[in-house]
Order: C-alpha cells, then structure tokens, then sequence
C-alpha cells in the first residue's frame, strides 16, 4: 500500500465539495483524509516531507491547488475554497492531470504548449527532476502570488510595489495622497536630496489591459518634474500602451503581472523560505589527499 499521488485526490476533493458549500482548505484536507484514506496504515499517514508537514495532508492540499488551475475549485475567499459549476459538471473520466495541464493557460505555460512537454521524461537524470520539481514549485507560487494580488485592496497593492522597489535598492519612497494624487501612486528618491525622481503608476487589474489612455494620463500626471515613471499592472498592457510609452519623451518602464511577481519572488516580497535543502556530492579530492 501506498498514500495517493497529488493527483489521485481530485476526485476525492470534488466528491466532498460536490454539495457546494464554501469550507475551509484545512476542513477540506481533513475530511478528504477521513473519507478516503482513514484506513491506510498508521505509518504511510505519519509520513512527513523534509519539511515535516504530513504527506497526505500536503498532497491533498496540492490537489486542491490543481483543481483551482483547472477551474474545477475556485477560493472565494481567503482560506476557503468551493466547487465551481465547471467542478459540478466535470466527468470522472476528465478529471486527470492531462486535462488540467491542457485547458490551463498561465503566464508561465503557453497556450501552445501540449501536455506531453509539461510530463518529464523517463530518462532524466536527478537533477533533471530536482530542477523540474523547483520550476514547478516556482510556477505555483508565482501563479498564487498573482492572484493573491488581483484580489487586495488597491491601496495595498499600492504599497507593495512601493515595498518591491525599495527591495530592489532604490531609495526612500514617498506615498503620494489617495485624493487628487493626478494618477501618481508614489514617488521614489534615487538619492538621498531628492534630485531625481521616479514617478510610480500602479494599477491593479483583474481582467482589462493597460491601454494607451492609462499611459497618457501618467505622462500628464508627471508634469515635467521628472523623466522617469514606472507603470505597474497586475494584467498587461495592449499594443497601443506599449508603443505609448516607447515613443514618450519620458524614459517610462512598464512591468506588466508575469514580471512583477518574477521580481517579487526574486526579492522576497510576499513569500517566504520554507526550506532548504542541501544536496552532497563527492569529494574527489578528499579521497585524492596524501592525508589518507
């Protein structure tokens, strides 16, 4: 006997939440284990990652997590998650990690991409798999990251982008007043008198892209106080913004959402380390010394 692959729990997950009512991630891991795999062996449920969560806990939640990609689970709010109509309709036979690999369109894996290139091949090495399992931790994180952003309040979106900046290793930063700001968000200090300035646009966006009104006003809003802006958006920007802000006599950078949550994961902002892992290999020189 063995505990579940991650994705030998989708139908168990939709089977608990199939009466559609909005419960916590953490009752939902747990009543998937009580259903379904309360009479494995003690020892299989005990096991632990390196990390020292449970096994079948994390594998669950992994799941969940999947589903969500899928559209099959949605989390209407923070810390609870329920089936969506998708979910209701889905049948058994569709619910496989093929399918949600082929219908899931990220940021990260291109619309053309098939599923046959997301699986590893059966000859790769080690490292091949460690390298592959971090890449698709770091899709995962990344994917969470940025819905996490489209959902927070503005202002604290706001802030964050403010936060990331000075991360970054950009000066003090100047928040500017959230009433007849003139579409400036804040203001950051490249040295320490305030000489020059970087005018700081951010617009949290669910679905709509940055167009080149967007652009315009953030141009006008600058004023001739400083030649530098960054736009940041939690979408994208259309064709007509992009060439907007290229051919602006102001020197404008435009971080669109892939490439703010690439810069946040980079420089800590909203994730944390949760482990690390330290991988050995032979010494060669050691057995090489004249000292044995």
């Amino acid at each position: 006997m063995e505990l579940p692959k991650f994705n030998e729990t989708f139908l168990p997950i939709l089977e608990v939440l199939k009466d559609g009512q909005v419960i916590k991630g953490r009752d939902l891991i747990r009543l998937v284990e009580e259903r379904f795999y309360s009479d494995l062996p003690r020892d299989l449920l005990e096991q632990t990652t390196k990390s020292g969560d449970r096994l079948i806990e994390n594998r669950i939640a992994w799941g969940k997590s999947y589903l969500k990609k899928g559209e099959l689970v949605h989390y209407p709010q923070r810390g609870y998650v329920q089936i969506t109509e998708k979910g209701k309709l889905a049948k058994p036979e569709n619910v496989s990690l093929n399918e949600i690999h082929s219908n899931v369109i990220t940021f990260y894996e291109p619309e053309s991409k098939s599923a046959s290139e997301t699986t590893i091949a059966v000859n790769a090495s080690p490292q091949d798999l460690i390298d592959s399992g971090f890449e698709q931790i770091e899709r995962e994180v990344k994917d969470e990251l940025l819905s996490k952003l489209k959902g927070i309040d503005p202002y604290a979106f706001e802030k964050i982008i403010l936060i990331l900046l000075k991360k970054m290793g950009y000066g003090d930063f100047i928040e500017t007043s959230k009433s007849g700001d003139g579409g400036i968000d804040g203001i950051i200090n490249e040295d320490q008198l305030g000489l020059e300035k970087i005018y700081i646009q951010a617009k949290r966006f669910t679905e709509n892209k940055v167009r080149e009104t967007d652009i315009r006003n953030f141009i006008g809003a600058m004023s001739g106080d400083t030649h530098k802006g960054i736009f940041v958006t939690t979408s994208t920007f259309d064709e007509k913004a992009k060439i907007k802000a290229k051919n602006a006599h102001h020197k404008i950078i435009l971080l669109d959402g892939s490439k703010l949550v690439d810069l946040m994961h980079k420089f800590n902002v909203g994730v944390q380390t949760k482990i690390t892992y330290e991988i050995k290999a032979l010494d060669n020189d050691f057995f090489d010394s004249e000292e044995i």
